[in-house]
This record gives C-alpha cells, sequence and structure tokens, in this order.
C-alpha cells in the first residue's frame, strides 16, 4: 500500500478504519500499522495479566473470528449466533480484516521469532501472510462483486442454511427461522453497498446480472411461493425438522413461522433484488477486466499476490501458462496416437466433445450413472490411500448433486468441508445440470481433485490435527489448497490409475485447463483482453466448446487471480518434491513427503518450502 492515505469512495480508510464497530484500534493511515493494545476488548487481555503466549494470542484470534462470523461459528458445529448472519456492510467486511492485522501485531509486540518453537514459527509465518494481504486489499474491498454467477450473496445465503445449518432441537430450528426472517436485512445491506460501488464506478461485467436475477427467481419458486414443487429452501426445512424428535405441534409453528417467513421476507426482498439487478444493468459499462476498475491494475496485482502468494507477475505467470500449455499439447498428441486417432490434435478435440459415447445421456438415469461413476472412483482410490499416505482422515466424504436452485450457475464440482465434530462429513457436489459438460473420461480426475486424496484429504486433516492452532486449521490457502488437489490429480496416474487413455486424456484436459488459466486470467486484467479474445483462445487451445468457454471465462471475470492459483500451487509442489528426490536419494520416503506437505494444514507457498527444507535436513541427518 502506498504511503498516504489510501481513499475508498471519497473517504479517508482511516476515517472508515477508527469508526469500525466493535475495533478499538487506530489506523494510521500510513498502510503500515494498526495498533490494539492488549487492554482493548475481544483480545482477551483479563485472561492474560501477563504478557500472552503465542498459543493465547492464536487462540483469542480464532475467538474474534468465531465472535465476529455467526456463519463461521455454524460452520464449526459451534452454537453460538445460531440465529445471527454476518454482517452486510463494509465495516464489517474490514472489522476481518483488521482482527488479522492486529492479531499479528500483537505477536510482534510480545514475542522474537527466533525464539519460538518449530510450530509457533510456522504459526507466525501463516499468520504474517494473513495480515500482509488484509493490509493489501484493504483499499479493495468494495472492488468484490458482491452479486455474481459463482459466489454471489444471492445464493450464498440459502446453499449455507442447507449445507451447514443442523437442525437437532427446536432451538436450532427456531435459530433457522430467524435467519429466514433476517435474510432480507442481509440482501438489502449488500445492494446499498452494491450501490456504493457503482457511483465510485464499480460495476461488475454486464453479463453477471442476468445471472443473478435467475439465481434470484429459482430461489422465489415452487411452493410456498406457487403451486409448483417444494422450494429448495422450504424442503430443507421441513426435511430436517422430520427427522427431529421435536413434538408435532411445535413443528407446525416452526413450519408456520418459517412459511411467513419466505413470504413476507424472503420474496419481497428477492424482488429487490432483481429490480436492482436490472436497473443496474443498463449502467453497467460492459463486460471487462478489473484493469477497468479505479485502481484496477494495483488491485489485480494484490489479487495475485493473495491467490498465488508469490510475488510473480501478470507478465511471469501469464508465460509459465503459455510453456505448460506447449507441453501439455505435446503429451495430448503421444494419447492421440495410443488411440490410433486419424486426425490432428484439434481434430481429437471436437471428437472426444461431440462423440455420445464419451458422456452420459442427460435422462434420471444418466445422472445416476454420472453419479455412480463419481462414487466408484472415490471408493477405489480410498483403497489404494495406504500405498502414498501415513495419515489419512477420519471424515467421512460423501458425494452427491448441486442442488437444482444453484446448478444452472455453479460450477461443475466443488468440495464443502465436514464439521470439526464428526456432525456433518465432507461433500463432494457434482454438477448434474448438463451431462455433456462433464465428459465420462474426466471422473476420475475430478473425483480425485475435489474428493481423495485432494481437498477433503487435505481439509479434513487439517481440522483432525494435533498440535496446530485452530486459526490454521480452518484457514484457506488458494495456492496451497487447490495446487494440491491439482498435483494429486497426477498422483492418481503414478498410483494405477487412468487405465484407460481416454481417462488419461481427462487428466490431462483438466490440466491443460488449469494452464490455459494463467494465461486468460492475467490476459483479461492485465493484458486487456476482451471478453471474446479470452473465449477464443480457449476454444482455440483446447477441448472446450463455446458454451463452456463462455460459462469459464465469466467464472475468471468476477474472480480475478483465482484461476492462477492451481497450476503455480501444482507447480510448487512438484518442484518440492524433485527437489526432496534429489537431495535424499535413497532415503526418500514418499509416505513421508505428502504427510509433511499435509499435516501443517494450509500454509503459503514460501512457508511450505521452507517446511520440506527442514524436513530434508532432517532426513539428511538422521
Amino acid at each position: 500500500m502506498r504511503a498516504k492515505v489510501v481513499s475508498l469512495k471519497g473517504i479517508s480508510l482511516a476515517v472508515l478504519v477508527t469508526t469500525l464497530a466493535g475495533c478499538q484500534g487506530m489506523y494510521t493511515g500510513t498502510g503500515t500499522t494498526v495498533s490494539q493494545t492488549d487492554a482493548s476488548p475481544g483480545f482477551g487481555a483479563q485472561r492474560h495479566a501477563e504478557a500472552p503466549t503465542p498459543a493465547q494470542i492464536f487462540a483469542d484470534l480464532h475467538e474474534r473470528r468465531l465472535q465476529h462470523s455467526p456463519q463461521m461459528a455454524t460452520s464449526l458445529g459451534d452454537p453460538r449466533g445460531m440465529d445471527r448472519w454476518d454482517g452486510p456492510t463494509l465495516a464489517h467486511a474490514q472489522t476481518s480484516a483488521l482482527i488479522t492485522i492486529q492479531a499479528f501485531e500483537r505477536l510482534q509486540q510480545h514475542h522474537d521469532f527466533d525464539a519460538l518453537s518449530r510450530q509457533d514459527q510456522i504459526s507466525w509465518m501463516v499468520l504474517q501472510n494473513e495480515a500482509e494481504n488484509a493490509k493489501r486489499n484493504l483499499p479493495y474491498l468494495q472492488h468484490s462483486y458482491l452479486f455474481n454467477q459463482m459466489f454471489g450473496v444471492q445464493t450464498s445465503g440459502p446453499s449455507f442454511l442447507i449445507n451447514a445449518h443442523k437442525i437437532n432441537t427446536a432451538k436450532d430450528a427456531w435459530a433457522y427461522v430467524r435467519r429466514l426472517q433476517t435474510w432480507d436485512e442481509q440482501l438489502d445491506g449488500f445492494l446499498a453497498r452494491t450501490y456504493q460501488a457503482a457511483e465510485a464506478g464499480i460495476y461488475p461485467p454486464k453479463f453477471t446480472y442476468d445471472y443473478v436475477i435467475r439465481d434470484s427467481r429459482n430461489l422465489v419458486t415452487g411452493a410456498p411461493f406457487d403451486g409448483g414443487a417444494d422450494n429448495a429452501i422450504w424442503d430443507d426445512f421441513k426435511t430436517k425438522l422430520a427427522k427431529t424428535n421435536i413434538a408435532p405441534e411445535e413443528q407446525e409453528r416452526l413450519k408456520a413461522a418459517a412459511k411467513q417467513a419466505l413470504l413476507r421476507d424472503i420474496r419481497p426482498a428477492y424482488q429487490r433484488v432483481i429490480a436492482a439487478m436490472q436497473d443496474l444493468k443498463t449502467y453497467a459499462p460492459g463486460d471487462h477486466g478489473v484493469w477497468a476498475l479505479p485502481d484496477g491494475e494495483d488491485y489485480y496485482k494484490a489479487r495475485l499476490m493473495f491467490r498465488t502468494s508469490t510475488d510473480l507477475s501478470a507478465e511471469e505467470i501469464h508465460q509459465i501458462g503459455l510453456d505448460e500449455m506447449d507441453r501439455i499439447h505435446n503429451e495430448m498428441r503421444e494419447i492421440v496416437k495410443k488411440v490410433n486417432f486419424d486426425g490432428s490434435l484439434r481434430e481429437f478435440f471436437q471428437f472426444t466433445r461431440e462423440d455420445e459415447r464419451f458422456t452420459y445421456p442427460q435422462t434420471p438415469e444418466g445422472r445416476e450413472a454420472y453419479l455412480a461413476a463419481s462414487k466408484a472412483a472415490i471408493d477405489g482410490m480410498r483403497k489404494k490411500l495406504p500405498e502414498q499416505f501415513g495419515r489419512l482422515p477420519k471424515a467421512e466424504l460423501v458425494v452427491k448433486p448441486v442442488e437444482a436452485f444453484r446448478e444452472q450457475s455453479a460450477g461443475r464440482a466443488f468440495y464443502n468441508r465436514p464439521a470439526p465434530d464428526g456432525s456433518r462429513p465432507g461433500t463432494y457436489y457434482v454438477n448434474l445440470y448438463n451431462l455433456k459438460a462433464v465428459p465420462k473420461y474426466e471422473i476420475e480426475a475430478l473425483a480425485y481433485h475435489e474428493g481423495l486424496p485432494g481437498h477433503h484429504m487435505q481439509i479434513a486433516l487439517a481440522m483432525e490435527a494435533e498440535g496446530i492452532p485452530e486459526f490454521r486449521k480452518h484457514s484457506w490457502q488458494t495456492a496451497y489448497g487447490e495446487g494440491w488437489a491439482l498435483y494429486t490429480e497426477y498422483l492418481g496416474k503414478e498410483m494405477g490409475f487412468y487405465q484407460d487413455p481416454y481417462s488419461d486424456y481427462g487428466r490431462l484436459t483438466m490440466e491443460l485447463w488449469r494452464a490455459a488459466r494463467l494465461v486468460v486470467d492475467t490476459g483479461l486484467h492485465a493484458k486487456r483482453w476482451t471478453r471474446q479474445q479470452a473465449i477464443d483462445y480457449l476454444i482455440e487451445n483446447t477441448p472446450a466448446d463455446v458454451r463452456e468457454a463462455e460459462r469459464a471465462i465469466n467464472r475468471y471475470m468476477v474472480m480475478p487471480g483465482q484461476a492462477t492459483a492451481y497450476k503455480i500451487g501444482m507447480i510448487k509442489i512438484q518442484e518440492l518434491r524433485a527437489k526432496a528426490k534429489s537431495e535424499l536419494g535413497s532415503a526418500y520416503d514418499q509416505r513421508a513427503f505428502h504427510d509433511v506437505i499435509l499435516e501443517n494444514g494450509p500454509v503459503p507457498l514460501d512457508v511450505l518450502e521452507r517446511i520440506v527444507d527442514q524436513w530434508i535436513a532432517q532426513r539428511k541427518a538422521a
């Protein structure tokens, strides 16, 4: 951040920060210091009469995050605030950043890095990275598009209720109802911020508005809004309620209250969202990368640093992408020869995209077959995990289809973490809306990436780890997390999977896709490519058809930098493995290497490299 007061919407950031609800600190305006005395509320000062230990500072950080985010608490199985939402205001978002910044400054104030234990040093480095990212991104909190087709708030509340809010008791059920009754306030708050951003010249790409409108209409369609099948929220509430031991008469009162909230509060709120999106769409300048936003170039640099946990420039990332595209294309040509296809690689792309043998039919039976094949891939991998890992997760993993209300907007597949108390398993979601978009030959790689040994193993093991603070167990580092998941797609090949050459081709198509992301993401947001240029690049260089390419580019346009993390993270893990093999020789143990990568939870890539270097040194000395 520049060494002067940064303004947002004409308001000094220093003024904004000092007025945050619940914050006692002071932002100096230099971009370097947010002071918070140990006597300030919320930092456990009264519990720590003397200088707090690192463990106390880390515990206080996690506690403050739970207090500040009722939704995070619910997701982690903590019952506090179960009837409330996180705040929709800019002040709430800034407070989230300040909680992290102040915790790291407190750690620096009371401790010396070199005097700490190994685990506390790792925690220091992780927290330092989080604090630096929080500072770097403070001026750009309005740049994130609140309403969009990927993670937009229009679907986030209903998705959260369905996936995270459990109902075991009447108190849980009434908390669910209260969240229904107040979701309209959340949407109105997010709309207010969206209009404020628009006043500052911050509009999402124009195509996003129609997606948001469609999602919003879907969420107020079906019973009890009309005579159709049960609405997703209504169905979720009734289904959860029916599985409890709550007395029948109270269940009826609960259903009546939930129904009233849906009709009285939620339907009008989504009607306001629809009207606002229709209004804002008329003013949106077009489909653009973030270079077109105020301070867009600096914003994109901040996003790349946040997502990749490196200081690689957009130009460097772009070139890495081009080089990887060439390498993977050559590997694909070897498969073309292996299957005796008579034609070019582009013709092979078209063949695998269009031949019906590679997709399930778009029927209920086809959807069930895809779901069954995904489960089979997970089951097959589960049996062979001990060959590559010393530690295995205790949390269960289930495979489910994406809910109907968001399947048109959601990605092809994704993962939801389990509850720490075991009350909710990890979930691998497959999107069955368009089976043409999820060919059979990609089923294995997708399952390994999202499920085992990808995100589920990585996230569940972090949550179950002993000896690391809670804040690290539940944080997220995109390059580490997505880099690991992409690495495991390749690991599956080393483990003997992808026996069908077309399945191995599917693995390569997914790796190619992640390489292409380096090219198009930097093209869109740094090189000022048009949306159509980026779409054309994918069509020309990957197996994507027009619809798939458009959908992908739409994602990258509303999530700047995120898509670059996958390949950058994978490359780093592969580099570290090659280094370990080279230096350790016959003493190299791949099971131990994988355990080292996973045992400390999500960390920035430079911290991961330090961890691996220490492990190599220890193995050499043994």
